[in-house]
């Protein structure tokens, strides 16, 4: 095992044309452990409970990810503040104990620790690009201090609050990954993917694409726009998508947390293995080369991607070990129809069923059209009001 100052940077593995495996989406695998709160999606179990983020490390490293991201998603003080949430730990504690998780379970293996920001109350409620930065940069402070190894914007609707995390980021001077979560209709704004990616390339991004929001087949189109973008304007970028591992084929421009089963009804939704085999084919030859997940990824989902990529990336996970490659191991099964099943294309024909035969197979999604300035997403340090749900309330069940 190397020390973590003589591995190959990121920047060296992509352009090499390597397959970086991203890691999962922790939020939503704590939520269902029981160690983050739906809701606030806050990170605090970096420092109140470190054992269960660090076998979570441990299982996405086993599954084969190359990047340990920090687990620091809404780990701003504005964040970690907003609607009367109230912590026994400071943004500054919870950043730190998130770096020192990710550090020691890379250097179990091959990987990279990777810090992330994310998009701010502040942003949404009009604060200035000075007062944002200066979020973004008590962020940035513990990320130089604890040496990782390179920065991920991640998370953003907006692509102007995306340039001015990158350009924070940039001034690090470690590489820059950059992620939005937008679809094809471009960010809420109406920012085309193509210009949003210029726009963050030009503000320092080394690598772009997509994260969370969106499934596997509609973050793939989205950074082949992006990447198409690019491409047109003369720039050059590496490119990385981290979709959803829920099927959202009914989505509107702000993806899944608009579908009516967000986000405690949407285990029906799940990809299977089979699913990322095809998507982890599809990010290859789309040319992305930073392929991981977010919401819903599980570790064995992260294994499905690495075990579809073994050619491309020369070895298997060691998870793999307990895994025979598309059902293989049920060869051993005791019944002979399931041994039956211990073949490729079976797994590769099969059409779930879902088992709920009075469920639609899609829903409708809320479109309260709001973003940045609206009166509804001006934020507070308060506790939200009971005469505030009320409204909101009145408001869904009037159809906004």
């Amino acid at each position: 095992m190397a020390p973590a100052g003589e591995k190959k940077n990121i920047l060296k593995r992509l352009d090499a044309g390597e397959v970086v495996i991203g890691d999962g989406g922790f939020v939503f695998a704590l939520e269902k452990r029981g160690y983050v709160k739906a809701g606030p999606w806050t990170p605090e179990a970096a420092a109140e409970h470190p054992e269960a983020v660090r076998q979570l490390h441990r299982e996405f490293l086993r599954a084969g990810s190359n990047v340990m991201q920090t687990f620091t998603f809404y780990a701003s003080d504005d964040k970690l503040e907003n609607r009367g949430q109230t912590l026994s730990f400071t943004g500054r504690q919870i950043n730190e104990a998130a770096c020192d998780l990710a550090r020691e379970v890379a250097n179990e293996g091959d990987a990279l620790v990777a810090g992330g920001v994310s998009q701010t109350p502040a942003y949404l409620s009009g604060k200035t690009e000075e007062e944002v930065k200066a979020i973004f940069m008590k962020q940035i402070d513990v990320f130089v201090q604890k040496n990782v190894d390179f920065l991920i914007a991640e998370y953003f609707e907006h692509v102007e609050e995306a340039e001015w995390a990158v350009q924070v980021l940039k001034a690090s001077g470690k590489p820059v990954a950059a992620t939005l979560c937008i679809g094809p209709e471009g960010d809420l704004n109406g920012i085309s993917p193509g210009d949003c990616a210029v726009r963050l390339v030009k503000a320092g991004a080394d690598i772009v694409g997509i994260n969370c929001h969106f499934d596997p087949e509609t973050c793939v189109k989205t950074v082949k726009l992006m990447k198409e973008g690019v491409e047109k304007a003369g720039l050059k970028a590496h490119y990385m998508s981290q979709p959803l591992a829920f099927h959202t084929p009914d989505c509107g421009c702000q993806g899944f947390i608009d579908l009516p089963e967000f986000p405690f009804g949407l285990e029906p939704r799940i990809l299977t293995r089979m699913d990322m085999h095809k998507y982890a084919r599809e990010a290859y030859n789309a040319g992305i080369r930073y392929i991981g997940g977010c919401c819903g990824f599980e570790p064995y989902h992260i294994r499905a991607l690495a075990e579809e990529l073994e050619a491309e990336r020369g070895f298997l996970p060691a998870g793999s070990e307990k895994h025979g490659s598309w059902g293989s191991g049920l060869s051993l099964h005791t019944k002979p129809w399931v041994r039956a099943r211990a073949r490729r294309d079976y797994w590769e024909k099969l059409k779930p069923a879902s088992g709920r035969p009075f469920c639609p197979s899609m829903s409708t999604p809320d479109s309260w059209g709001v973003t940045k300035g609206h009166a509804d997403l001006m934020q507070q340090k308060e506790a939200t009001s009971k005469e505030q749900l009320e409204a909101l309330f009145d408001k869904a069940s009037q159809g906004h």
